[in-house]
């Protein structure tokens, strides 16, 4: 598979090497937030099912199917899934990349070397830049039938890291989900 990446460490300087710390801590960061208070409920594949207590005035505890990764080429850049089922029915995935991505160029989506399109980000908090994408039903089978989900985020305009994600236990793990 032909995924993007960017130069190595060596070949991109100090400014470079910056924006791989805070690529680094803001992955470290996202991840912890998302646990914090929540209580891993179970193991499905590579995915974790992860419930908080419910906000004042809710009964339901809050629960989303979580994996965080880094790039397979770069392990200073990663990102953080969360899936969530609403009580509508619509089913959401977040993405928290790092802080310092591209915003202009949107988040790319690849399942299984299939292009799906790109999202665009709708806001920036101090874990890291956030998509969310609406799972609708043909992009949701190929999720559950698939093998791998790639995210592809951009330093500039040019320079894009792909990041994929183990779909193995993705069905399960939503299955999982209230």
């Amino acid at each position: 598979m032909a995924i993007p990446s960017i130069r190595s460490c060596r070949s991109i300087g100090v400014p470079g090497l910056a924006w791989l710390l805070l690529c680094v801590l803001a992955s470290l960061a996202a991840h912890a937030q998302i646990l914090e208070g929540g209580t891993v409920k179970s193991q499905h594949g590579d995915w974790q099912v992860v419930c908080r207590p419910p906000p004042p005035g809710a009964r339901n505890e809050i629960c989303g199917a979580v994996q965080s990764v880094t790039a397979e080429d770069n392990q200073n850049v990663g990102l953080t899934a969360i899936v969530q089922k609403h009580s509508d029915g619509k089913i959401t995935m977040r993405v928290v990349a790092p802080l310092g991505v591209f915003l202009g160029k949107a988040l790319g989506v690849q399942v299984d070397d299939k292009h799906e399109g790109h999202v665009p980000f709708d806001r920036c908090l101090a874990v890291g830049c956030q998509a969310q994408l609406l799972l609708e039903p043909p992009l949701l089978a190929k999720l559950r039938a698939g093998k791998t989900l790639v995210f592809i985020i951009y330093r500039t305009q040019e320079a894009g890291v792909g990041i994929p994600i183990s779909l193995t236990g993705f069905a399960q793990a939503l299955n999982g989900l209230r």
